[in-house]
C-alpha cells in the first residue's frame, strides 16, 4: 500500500508538471489524476499503511516476553536491624498452544485489512468515474453550445433580412417582433450555457487538482458508431456476463467478506480449547553489593476458558539460594459469560448471510453485464434514429426555405423551424453522449480502463 501511496503522488506531481505542455487530456488521464489529486484517498490509504505495519509488528506475539525488574527495598527500623534489599530479576513467559487462536486472531485481522484494500480500490474508482462523467458532461455542454452559437447566428441573419423585408413593405411588424423574441430567447439560453460552462470547467479544474484545464483530446463525435452491433449480441452478452463475474469490484468485496467471516467463525468456535504458557523467572538478590543470593523458577500454565466455566492450573518449581520449591494453583470460576455462547452461532450466521449475499451479487452481476450489453446496443438505435431525425429536419429547412421563396410561408415560421432544427442537431449530440457514457457503465462493469471496450468487443468478434 505504501508503494501505491508512491505511485499516486508521482502521478499527481508528474500530470500537474507535464499535462500544462502536453497534446491533450484523455478519460483514462483524467481519472488518473482525479485519484491522484483526492485528499481523502491519499489520507485512507496511508491509514492503511499504518493498519498494515501494526498487523506486521502484531507477530511479536508468537515471541516470549521478557520483563527484566530491578528494585531496591530499604528499612530504616527503630528496633532491630536495619534492612536494604536489592533485587535484580528477569522473566520469561512464552506462549506454548493455544489451539491456532493467536493464528486465526491474526488472519482475521488480515482479513479486515483486504477488505479495507478492496474499499480503498473501490473508492478510488468511484473518484475517477466522478471525474470522467465530470469531462462527459464538460464535452456535451460545449457542443451544444458550438450548435447554439452556429443556430443565433442563423437566427440574426433572418432577422437581418426580416427588418429589410419590413422596410420594404414585404413583411409585418410583428413578424419583426416575434423574431425579436426568438433572438432574445436564443441569447438567454447561450448566456445560461456559458455560465454554467463555466461552472463545469471550475469544478472539473477542482476535481482533478489543476489550476487551469488542459486541452481535452476527447470529443463527443456524433459519427462514431458503437464498437460492437446488435448481431452478435447474444454471444458479446455472454462473454460480458462471464468477465463481469470474474472482475467486479462488487463480488471482489464479497468474497473478502466472506473470508472474514469464516476466519470468525473458527476464531470463536476454537476458543474452548485450551491455552499452554510457560513461564520462567531468574533473581539476584541481596543486602549489599556483589547481590550473592539468588532465585529461580519454572511453571506451566494451563487456562481452560469457555462461557460455562473457566479453570486455572498454574504449577511451578523453583528455589531460592539451597532451597527448592515447588507449588500447584488451581482456579475454577463457574459461569463466567454464558451469553457469550451464542457467539459462534450468530458468526456462523453471519457467515451464511454473506454467502448468499455473495450468491445474489454474483447472479445479478451477470444480468447487469447482459443489461448493460443490450442497452449500449439500444443507445446506438437511439444515436441512429436522432442522427437520421437531424437529417429529416435539415431537409425540412431547405423545403421550408423554398416554401419562402415561393411566398408560402412568412419568414418567421422559417426561423422557428430553424429553432426546430436546433433542438434536433441538441438531441443527436446527446444520443452521443449518452451512448458515451452507457460504454463506460459497461467497461467499468468488466473492469476496463476507458477505451478498451474496443479491443474487448474485437476480442470477441
Amino acid at each position: 500500500m505504501r508503494n501505491k501511496f508512491v505511485v499516486l503522488v508521482f502521478i499527481f506531481f508528474y500530470h500537474n508538471a507535464a499535462f500544462a505542455s502536453s497534446d491533450g487530456l484523455t478519460f483514462a488521464q483524467a481519472g488518473e489524476l482525479a485519484v491522484a489529486a483526492s485528499v481523502e484517498l491519499r489520507h485512507s490509504i496511508s491509514s492503511q499503511a499504518v493498519m498494515e505495519g501494526a498487523w506486521k509488528w502484531r507477530l511479536r506475539e508468537y515471541f516470549p516476553r521478557i520483563s527484566v525488574n530491578i528494585s531496591e527495598n530499604d528499612r530504616l527500623l527503630q528496633t532491630g536491624a536495619d534492612s536494604f534489599m536489592k533485587n535484580f530479576g528477569l522473566s520469561v513467559d512464552q506462549l506454548i498452544f493455544d489451539g491456532g487462536r493467536t493464528a486465526m486472531s491474526r488472519r482475521l485481522e488480515r482479513s479486515e485489512l483486504d477488505l479495507s484494500s478492496v474499499r480503498l480500490n473501490r473508492m478510488a474508482g468511484e473518484i475517477a468515474e466522478s471525474a470522467i462523467s465530470a469531462y462527459r458532461n464538460l464535452l456535451s455542454s460545449r457542443a451544444v453550445l458550438e450548435i447554439k452559437n452556429t443556430a443565433l447566428s442563423i437566427l440574426e441573419e433572418q432577422r437581418r433580412i426580416l427588418s429589410e423585408e419590413v422596410v420594404l413593405g414585404l413583411a409585418l411588424p410583428v413578424d419583426l417582433a416575434g423574431a425579436d423574441i426568438n433572438l432574445a430567447n436564443a441569447r438567454l439560453e447561450i448566456l445560461s450555457l456559458r455560465l454554467e460552462l463555466t461552472e463545469f470547467e471550475s469544478q472539473f479544474a477542482i476535481i482533478l487538482g489543476l489550476d487551469a484545464l488542459p486541452e481535452l483530446t476527447e470529443r463527443v463525435d456524433i459519427n462514431r458508431p458503437s464498437v460492437f452491433s446488435s448481431r452478435n449480441a447474444i454471444r458479446i452478452s455472454a462473454e460480458a456476463a462471464n468477465l463481469a463475474r470474474e472482475q467486479n469490484p462488487n463480488l471482489i468485496e464479497a468474497q473478502f467478506s466472506i473470508a472474514k467471516r469464516q476466519a470468525e467463525y473458527r476464531f470463536l468456535r476454537n476458543s474452548w480449547i485450551p491455552t499452554l504458557r510457560l513461564t520462567g523467572s531468574f533473581g539476584l538478590s541481596s543486602q549489599r553489593y556483589p547481590l550473592n543470593r539468588h532465585n529461580w523458577s519454572v511453571g506451566l500454565s494451563v487456562d481452560f476458558s469457555s462461557p460455562w466455566f473457566q479453570n486455572r492450573i498454574n504449577a511451578q518449581t523453583g528455589g531460592e539460594s539451597d532451597t527448592l520449591t515447588a507449588a500447584v494453583q488451581n482456579g475454577l470460576t463457574p459461569l463466567p459469560d454464558p451469553a457469550s455462547s451464542y457467539g459462534a452461532q450468530q458468526a456462523r450466521l453471519a457467515l451464511v448471510l454473506e454467502q448468499e449475499k455473495y450468491d445474489t451479487i454474483f447472479e445479478q452481476t451477470g444480468r447487469i453485464a447482459a443489461n448493460a450489453v443490450e442497452k449500449y446496443i439500444l443507445m446506438e438505435r437511439r444515436r441512429l434514429l436522432s442522427f437520421e431525425a437531424a437529417q429529416i429536419g435539415r431537409e425540412r429547412c431547405r423545403v421550408e426555405e423554398l416554401r419562402l421563396d415561393l411566398g408560402h410561408i412568412t419568414r418567421l415560421k422559417l426561423m422557428e423551424a430553424l429553432i426546430e432544427q436546433t433542438q434536433r442537431e441538441i438531441a443527436v449530440v446527446e444520443a452521443a453522449t449518452a451512448l458515451l457514457e452507457a460504454e463506460r457503465e459497461l467497461e467499468r462493469l468488466l473492469d476496463l480502463r476507458p477505451g478498451e471496450l474496443a479491443v474487448f468487443a474485437r476480442r470477441h468478434n
